[in-house]
């Protein structure tokens, strides 16, 4: 028996130039790649503006949601990878509570010196679940 295996990517640079996707589904497990700020030509989005960068990592986390037709609470596991934890640890909080109203998937959140972008702030990667309710 063989387990069927599905991709998504954004189409943006460096996921040819890394040699990764975006996201891989295999049997009824998404794993989502750290989503970027970014809009849909690839070009950065919110330099200097932690928020605008959490908003629009979030949108996108929402895009590869959307192709395997998953929910956010579907979503079992998100990492938060941020430069400057400390300084926006607070900041992270809210828009991830916001972003999952009442659903509450387990988290971790670490804090790096730099990113692979050199203005990015926040990496946000997911684990979902397909056979769990939407």
């Amino acid at each position: 028996m063989s387990t069927t295996v599905k991709s998504f990517n954004h189409n943006v640079p460096w996921e040819s130039l890394f040699g990764y996707s975006q996201a891989m589904q295999v049997g009824e497990t998404i794993y989502i790649s750290g989503q970027v700020a970014h809009d849909a030509e690839g070009n950065f989005v919110g330099e200097g503006d932690f928020d605008a960068q959490m908003e629009a990592t979030f949108e996108n986390l929402d895009k590869v949601l959307a192709h395997f037709d998953a929910s956010r609470r579907q979503v079992v596991e998100t990492t938060l990878l941020v430069v400057g934890l400390r300084e926006h640890f607070n900041a992270a909080a809210a828009a991830h509570a916001r972003y999952f109203g009442d659903h509450r998937p387990t988290s971790t959140a670490s804090g790096v010196v730099e990113l692979a972008l050199p203005a990015q702030l926040v990496e946000i990667g997911a684990v979902v679940r397909l056979d769990i309710g939407s």
